[in-house]
């Protein structure tokens, strides 16, 4: 295996490196070890590849990882990104355990930092993210990439971002200017994790009256607080500044282009980002006719990921409702796996192009 050893960076102010730390805890997920067939695999990982200038410097919200594993043709390309609450540019942090399990099926991974909020506002992260997007697909060649089939996954503010990016490629007035210009910013899949959707409307289905966010984040006014996540992204406290939520907002921009399938998983236990959220998220894209499923876990809270996909007391009494052109299925009861995540890509990204 090749290597290139990343230095890690890290200058965030104290007290949001103390609230990205609570993030860090809560949306802990449980480790997966190396798999047998990894282990044997060839895989060339290159740590550190700068997809635009670092801004401000020295920080490394504009860096991804890439795992690919040898093949002799190009590989479809799934790019993760983790959540912080956007207080940390984190976000490639678990790419190396999605490779892990994505590379034996022949899928390349990059792990892919976007800026945070105490870096940039919105919407610095989605053109960030669309910038790497384009130079993933601008270096294809080099990397053995197909540019052709190119997913997206993450996980709550990187289930935002999942959704954000795969609601609004080759939207004009929002591929900003981060990166290389001219590549598509399209993606062919969606898998996003408990994706925060709509800030105006978390406060009213946060369980335990937000006992447990106002806890995590030293708040005490839930995501309506001047100092949530949402509102330090915007740069204004949500409730004051409703057309910047609705620029925020991936509901805003379904149905106006044709969009790519979604596999949305979310826990009901969720007291980060209500279970409510992905609920939005996925009717409104039933309505729009995209092929769409959602994964609900009665049982799962937040930062739960990977165990959604492994242990069996998160994924107890998980079901699971699909839509196709609009026609939406009854729930019917599910044990998904990284199979499950698998075998979405392998039918989204099939016949796909950008």
């Amino acid at each position: 295996m090749h290597l290139r050893i990343r230095t890690p960076l890290g200058h965030l102010p104290r007290a949001l490196a103390a609230a990205a730390a609570a993030v860090a805890l809560i949306t802990a997920t449980a480790a997966t070890s190396t798999s047998p067939a990894r282990a044997a695999m060839d895989v060339e990982v290159t740590k550190n590849l700068a997809y635009a200038p670092a801004q401000p410097p020295g920080t490394q919200g504009h860096l991804l990882d890439l795992y690919v594993p040898r093949s002799d043709r190009p590989l479809p390309l799934v790019i993760f990104t983790s959540g912080s609450g956007w207080l940390a540019d984190s976000g490639r942090t678990g790419a190396d355990k999605v490779a892990a399990q994505l590379n034996p099926h022949g899928y390349a991974v990059a792990g892919v930092a976007i800026r945070s909020s105490g870096q940039a506002q919105f919407p610095a992260q989605l053109y960030d993210i669309k910038g790497a997007i384009r130079w993933l697909r601008a270096h294809a060649t080099t990397y053995h990439l197909d540019p052709d089939r190119v997913a997206i996954m993450g996980d709550s503010s990187g289930g935002w971002t999942t959704a954000m990016a795969a609601v609004t490629g080759n939207v004009p007035a929002l591929e900003g200017d981060v990166g290389p210009l001219g590549p598509s910013s399209a993606v062919q899949a969606a898998v996003p994790f408990y994706p925060p959707t709509d800030f105006l409307q978390m406060d009213a289905h946060m369980p335990d009256n937000c006992r447990a966010f106002n806890s995590a984040f030293g708040l005490t006014n839930c995501h309506s607080d001047a100092r949530s996540p949402e509102s330090r992204l915007l740069g204004c406290t949500i409730t004051a500044c409703p057309d910047k939520v609705a620029a925020a907002d991936p509901l805003t921009y379904v149905g106006n282009r044709p969009t790519p399938p979604f596999l949305i998983l979310h826990g009901e236990q969720d007291t980060i980002v209500p279970y409510h959220q992905s609920r939005l998220l996925y009717d409104k894209l039933v309505t729009s006719g995209t092929d769409v499923r959602l994964i609900s876990f009665p049982r799962a809270g937040h930062g739960t990921n990977f165990a959604m996909l492994s242990d069996d007391a998160t994924r107890e009494g998980a079901y699971e409702e699909t839509a196709r052109n609009g026609q939406a299925s009854s729930p019917r009861p599910v044990t998904p796996t990284w199979q499950t995540v698998i075998s979405f890509l392998d039918q989204s990204l099939s016949a796909r192009s950008h």
